[in-house]
């Protein structure tokens, strides 16, 4: 950017008040070698009001402390942090867009960072916060279509394993399969699991199913939280406002491939999108899986509940709507 906002330039070269300064790990940093490594993603919103809000920040202080107990990292007072990037916002809140197609990305990030080429559970840690702002996460626009590539071979987590968490590791390992997934065409990888093949989440996003289920009941279906899959604050958000508008049966439960298809072919599938963070909600339109193009029928549906929960996380999140899911900064 051409200028820094004020208190941008002071704060890259001022310890906190608090006496704390960062530590100089050096080229031994344990996360540089072992993946020590976990972080967050949420976002600052600057409403029609003028006034910043983060969205439902709890959730992810309770997730991001989860990932560090999991990856043996130290313990931290999770409301000591929030109240931490609540004033780093507030200090830097001109990086906050002017705009409701935009945001500031906030990445906590915490790692290990004792100088050793062992493999033990780290004495040292770095936990630090990166800001900024950004717009639709994916190129094609923020509610266009994106197509899937699920190919079996390839398996993003597993029961037992680190799935549920935000570790490096999980997305390191997961971009060979992205490239393959481009390289094919597709924007994201759709990761599939077990012998069935069921469904379980996005590259960068949870997914929900809006169908005539087998019982010709009109269901909203995402994957439940078995530990293969990460618990998504927008994920949750969905989950709740479904249930509270009662207008459909709203499930967590297993998913396949063959319960797709079957339910293409029988025409009972809506609409299918995914959610996250960077991108609140994205429709789908084609999986390609086995060497066949599967056309999803979500904009010829629309997408009318996609589009309906969509605009009401941004009306939260904007300041359009008032709720107890937002926490204003300024």
């Amino acid at each position: 950017m051409a200028s820094t906002p004020p208190g941008a330039a002071a704060l890259a070269h001022q310890d906190c008040n608090n006496g704390c300064s960062a530590e100089c790990t050096g080229g031994g940093s344990k996360e540089a070698v072992e993946t020590f490594k976990l972080f967050e993603g949420l976002k600052a919103f600057r409403g029609v009001d003028n006034k910043i809000r983060l969205f439902r920040p709890n959730l992810n202080m309770d997730r991001m402390y989860s990932s560090a107990m999991r990856a043996t990292l130290p313990a931290f007072d999770k409301q000591e942090l929030l109240e931490c990037i609540r004033q780093l916002v507030k200090v830097d809140q001109e990086w906050v867009p002017y705009s409701t197609s935009a945001s500031l990305y906030i990445r906590p990030t915490f790692i290990g960072t004792e100088p050793s080429l062992g493999i033990k559970k780290p004495t040292k840690a770095l936990l630090f916060v990166i800001l900024s702002p950004v717009g639709p996460y994916f190129s094609s626009g923020s509610f266009n279509p994106v197509s899937l590539w699920a190919n079996p071979k390839f398996v993003r987590a597993w029961k037992g394993g680190t799935g549920d968490c935000k570790m490096g590791g999980n997305y390191g390992s997961s971009l060979f399969a992205q490239c393959e997934a481009v390289d094919n065409g597709c924007q994201q990888v759709l990761w599939l699991y077990g012998e069935d093949n069921q469904i379980t989440e996005v590259g960068t996003m949870n997914l929900f199913l809006y169908w005539i289920n087998e019982d010709g009941e009109e269901e909203l279906v995402t994957p439940p939280l078995d530990g293969i899959i990460l618990p998504g604050v927008t994920r949750q958000s969905i989950l709740d406002l479904t249930h509270k508008w009662g207008e459909f049966k709203v499930s967590e439960r297993y998913l396949t491939m063959h319960d797709l298809t079957t339910a293409l072919e029988e025409s009972r599938v809506r609409e299918m999108f995914g959610s996250g963070t960077a991108c609140v909600v994205c429709p789908v339109s084609d999986i390609l899986y086995k060497g066949e193009t599967i056309h999803i029928p979500t904009m010829e549906n629309g997408p009318k509940l996609a589009s309906r929960i969509l605009d009401k996380l941004t009306d939260i999140q904007y300041g359009r709507e008032e709720s107890d899911w937002t926490i204003l900064i300024s």
